[in-house]
């Protein structure tokens, strides 16, 4: 069986802690799976105050840090944009969840 690639995409900060919940509830129920969080907009400025377990699989939107002047002083992996790094993994076969 071919492992699960999962995108969520967290925009807000409600929905980067529900892509926080689901990525370890997907992780819980298949290990092998390959998920990525990818924040953008509200979710990078809440991504930067509240560390949590999933931070490994955290992408954060540099536009977003640019367009809001938000320093990652956490040293977060920060990804160009966000809407490109969620076009190029898509049209990899990775799926798409909005959380």
């Amino acid at each position: 069986m071919t492992p699960l690639r999962v995108l969520l995409h967290a925009p807000t900060a409600e929905a980067l802690a529900r892509a926080r919940r689901n990525a370890s509830n997907l992780l819980d129920a298949r290990p092998d799976a390959e998920v990525l969080i990818i924040a953008n907009a509200g979710a990078v400025g809440a991504a930067l105050a509240t560390p949590d377990a999933s931070d490994p699989l955290l992408r954060v939107c540099r536009n977003s840090l640019t367009a809001q002047r938000l320093d990652n002083d956490r040293g977060l992996a920060e990804v160009e944009a966000a809407v490109v790094t969620l076009a190029e993994h898509q049209a990899q076969g990775w799926s798409y969840i909005r959380a």
